[in-house]
């Protein structure tokens, strides 16, 4: 078969989608993935994989009815090229787009992911009520004919539930994007106590509170290290170097910005810090629980799903940094709690988390080959390891 892998964010596709489309390969199928950057520069990264690469123009995070119109268009002129017998879908407009294009050449084989609502579901004010109107609208259109849709939480699930946008008798849950336990391998406790947090610079990540927390954790303890690593972003809620520069320049963190591979950051933590609004399941978070970090994080959507309270870590409320602060405290207090919560982590991701039990549950629902049973025990067979390569 031919399967199309659609996203509007292009490093998700090494990020979060490389490990199902290499076994999508393994099973004797075609994969074509569809993203909205240079094909110059992706085509580079994929090809060696086997995996062929189309460009649409699309843009994330904008609301230009004209452009999004022309980038339906030629997502329509694309996939009836291409003519794909599975589409997989991931992020608000190719979701959106995407199952609207297929459902217009006759395709019915679409199998789009819920991985999070998104900025527009956070929104206040009147704008931000009739932005989620259209959302919604736009949801019960395009995936009116999904056979079925993916979700990573509860809670996301129920809202669409609830809002009649998809039956109930159509939902699958995924354990998030699952993490490579292979590549993201458990660390040794660092020698300098540290907390990081990894995550594009946007409030709706909680990177306001994460600083806050920083800075009142550092005035009591100076000798802690508080990382803060990534990129900063068009997304509505994005901040600004500007919002970061006072709390670099009076050492309540360090700033790494946007890193390709932050397993050597993870390394350098004690803790993982996440204080999210709102999440699918956080890869982040996965990531730091497959290397063995204690975890602090939101009783938010998608956050909680990865955290036992008081066995791998620990819960607070959104948009709380003394919550966020006093946790914090506590383990820097009590490093062998820290430890054994790192321990525990690491259990749960081998257990829950591990990519290939997430990749199984989505090829046994594509429908995709004949060996999908079979995922895991032909990893250990051929103790199958994908590329290190992160592009974020």
């Amino acid at each position: 078969m031919k399967i199309a892998i659609l996203v509007c964010y292009n490093p998700t596709l090494v990020n979060f989608r490389l490990d199902l489309m290499l076994e999508m390969i393994r099973l004797g199928h075609q994969v074509v993935a569809v993203g909205n950057e240079s094909a110059d520069k992706w085509e580079k990264i994929l090809r060696p994989y086997g995996i062929e690469y189309r460009y649409i123009k699309m843009q994330r995070n904008g609301l230009n009815p004209v452009r999004d119109f022309f980038s339906f268009v030629q997502l329509v002129k694309l996939l009836k090229k291409e003519r794909p017998d599975r589409i997989f879908t991931s992020q608000a407009k190719m979701v959106l787009y995407g199952g609207l294009a297929a459902y217009c050449i006759g395709i019915r084989d679409v199998y789009p992911l819920i991985a999070g609502l998104g900025s527009v579901f956070l929104a206040g004010g009147l704008k931000g009520r009739i932005l989620k109107k259209i959302l919604m609208c736009g949801y019960r259109l395009s995936l009116r004919r999904s056979p079925s849709v993916f979700f990573q939480n509860q809670d996301d699930a129920s809202f669409f539930i609830d809002n009649k946008i998809v039956p109930s008798d159509r939902i699958v849950f995924l354990n998030g994007s699952g993490v490579n336990l292979e590549k993201f391998t458990k660390q040794p406790f660092p020698g300098t106590f540290g907390f990081l947090c990894v995550c594009r610079i946007i409030r709706d990540k909680g990177v306001l509170e994460y600083l806050s927390a920083c800075r009142m954790v550092r005035k009591q303890h100076p000798e802690i290290r508080c990382m803060l690593v990534g990129p900063f972003d068009s997304n509505p809620s994005a901040l600004n170097q500007g919002d970061l520069q006072p709390y670099i320049d009076d050492g309540s963190i360090e700033y790494f910005g946007e890193q390709t591979d932050v397993r050597p950051y993870l390394a350098q933590c004690s803790v993982y810090v996440l204080p999210s609004y709102r999440e699918g399941t956080p890869k982040s978070v996965l990531e730091a629980m497959s290397c063995g970090k204690a975890i602090i994080t939101t009783d938010a959507p998608g956050c909680r799903e990865t955290v036992i309270e008081g066995q791998n870590g620990s819960l607070v409320p959104v948009k709380d940094a003394k919550a966020v602060a006093e946790k914090m405290l506590f383990l820097y207090q009590n490093p062998d709690i820290c430890a054994q919560m790192g321990d525990e982590s690491r259990r749960i991701a081998e257990q829950r988390f591990d990519v290939w039990l997430v990749n199984q549950v989505i090829l046994r629902t594509m429908r995709i080959g004949n060996e999908v049973d079979s995922i895991v025990e032909e990893r250990e067979r051929r103790n199958i390891c994908p590329s290190d390569e992160k592009i974020d």
